[in-house]
């Protein structure tokens, strides 16, 4: 037996609540990004992340609302998203504190920071991968704003390599599930594709 929910009668709220619920575990976008006048530097986890492009490098994230996020990026059209990684999980819910606009995260909950190579938001000190991007587009969708920057260069600490790539198990990525609740990597299985023409055939 399955419980429907239509949108429009359970209201944007309450369905909000359910897609975050099922649509799991959600990678986590710690974007850093700067006011106009590159006074003060924005730190805010973005859920609603994903890669969108791979030639060019292009990846996403969702503004939900009218963020300081979004409007530093309409201004100067930088930013930077940095992974979040398990060890950091304070640090990352804590910039999730809706701060007034003129105090900056990084400041506020004292997160180490350094510049970056490309781009003139910094990224976060601590963590293992940065991905500095330049704005490519942002598209409107009712109450959200959709952001796909272009990635202009790409650091990842030497620490999380193995072979040369990153590793999983040194990652150790942090993502979001439904409510208050966070995730961890947990088991983790191997499992290459099948290619169609090792597909088993059944005999006729």
């Amino acid at each position: 037996m399955r419980v429907d929910y239509a949108p429009d009668a359970l209201g944007p709220g309450s369905f909000y609540r359910l897609l975050t619920a099922v649509v799991v575990p959600r990678p986590i976008a710690w974007v850093s990004t700067l006011t106009e006048d590159g006074g003060t530097a924005n730190l805010a986890p973005h859920s609603f992340f994903t890669v969108a492009c791979a030639d060019p490098p292009i990846v996403q994230f969702t503004s939900v609302g009218r963020k300081d996020s979004l409007r530093n990026v309409e201004a100067t059209r930088e930013f930077v998203v940095n992974f979040a990684p398990e060890p950091l999980v304070e640090q990352v819910n804590a910039t999730a504190t809706d701060f007034p606009r003129a105090e900056g995260e990084f400041d506020a909950v004292g997160i180490a920071r350094e510049p970056s190579l490309r781009v003139r938001p910094p990224r976060v000190a601590a963590s293992p991968v940065a991905l500095e991007c330049t704005l490519h587009a942002t598209l409107g969708l009712g109450d959200s704003t959709l952001v796909l920057g272009r990635v202009v260069h790409a650091v990842v600490s030497e620490d999380v390599l193995v072979d040369g790539h990153p590793d999983i198990g040194r990652l150790r990525p942090l993502s979001r599930l439904g409510g208050n609740e966070w995730g961890t990597i947990g088991e983790v299985r191997a499992m290459a594709r099948i290619r169609y023409r090792d597909w088993p055939r059944r005999s006729r």
